[in-house]
């Protein structure tokens, strides 16, 4: 069975995201650019890396359409296809076809209370030299 392997990333709606940014490598010393601040991480194997993204977006944005809400989480999966089959069949609502990237594949779907949830299954993770 496919599975949620980890948080991909955490995408929100604010009044201003060159200002929040700011603020948030002036107070807590993240650094980012347009796309927010990819945190890497070690995974369960040792010699692997994953990531996680934060990233602010305007008011604006209609990447979390159909969606009302301020957010989005993006959940990293280990096989898209097939979840995105099993999900399906238990009546959940898949709101775009499946999209390839060269960072990988990615589907949404909305949630019981109508929020927008990106599925990505990443490329190969990246490999730390040793």
């Amino acid at each position: 069975m496919a599975s949620v392997t980890g948080i991909g990333g955490v995408f929100f709606k604010c009044e201003n995201p060159i200002t929040l940014r700011n603020w948030y490598k002036e107070k807590l010393g993240i650094e980012s650019d347009e796309y927010g601040k990819t945190f890497l991480w070690n995974s369960t194997k040792p010699s692997e890396v994953g990531s996680t993204v934060w990233a602010p977006f305007t008011q604006q944005t209609s990447y979390f359409e159909p969606s009302q809400k301020q957010f989005m989480i993006n959940f990293r999966v280990d096989d898209l296809i097939e979840l995105v089959g099993e999900l399906q069949t238990k009546g959940v609502e898949i709101i775009a076809p499946i999209i390839e990237e060269s960072y990988g594949k990615f589907a949404h779907i909305l949630d019981l209370e109508g929020n927008k949830i990106e599925l990505w299954e990443p490329v190969d993770e990246v490999m730390l030299d040793c």
